[in-house]
């Protein structure tokens, strides 16, 4: 059984991976505006993920004998000038749902609750991928500042991102 508080920032970890699609659902729509359907892929696939994650999250609660609670998405930007400030508000998004992460982490470990503490291991691993593929794309998309075939080039990139659901763990 989850601890009270564990369960409350669980729920309140679900939130914000919703939350985390929703964002990356925006930006894929004006990936979308902007013609570039290598983008608006990326960030699908993106929002793909973050799905995942809220049904991982969703199902451990359930599995410890939890509540899911589900409260309101906060709305997110609609609204950026670039390719580039899209892939920084993405790399400081995930920046930012690591230490949610961790915080989770150090909860789990003063609750001396290891069940849980083992469920975010992976999800630790997860978000040293997560700020690395946006940190790449951060990256690249500032070598080619005022290169429209450098950015068509990135485009292509983007457009190769494939979904891949994580394989269950073996039992």
């Amino acid at each position: 059984m989850l601890d009270q508080r564990m369960q409350d920032a669980l729920n309140g970890q679900i939130n914000a991976e919703l939350y985390s699609a929703y964002l990356y659902l925006s930006m894929s729509a004006q990936f979308a505006e902007l013609g570039m359907a290598g983008g608006q892929n990326w960030m699908h696939v993106q929002f793909q993920e973050e799905l995942f994650h809220v049904q991982k999250f969703f199902d451990y609660v359930v599995e410890r004998g939890g509540r899911v609670l589900l409260t309101a998405i906060a709305e997110p930007d609609q609204n950026w000038p670039t390719a580039l400030a899209m892939f920084e508000q993405a790399l400081a998004h995930e920046n930012k749902v690591t230490g949610l992460i961790n915080a989770l982490a150090d909860l789990a470990l003063e609750l001396r609750d290891h069940a849980t503490l083992q469920e975010l291991q992976w999800f630790i691993g997860e978000q040293v991928e997560e700020e690395a593929t946006a940190d790449d794309m951060v990256k690249k998309l500032r070598l080619v500042q005022g290169a429209p075939g450098g950015l068509y080039e990135i485009d292509k990139e983007l457009a190769a991102r494939v979904y891949t659901p994580p394989l269950p763990p073996a039992k």
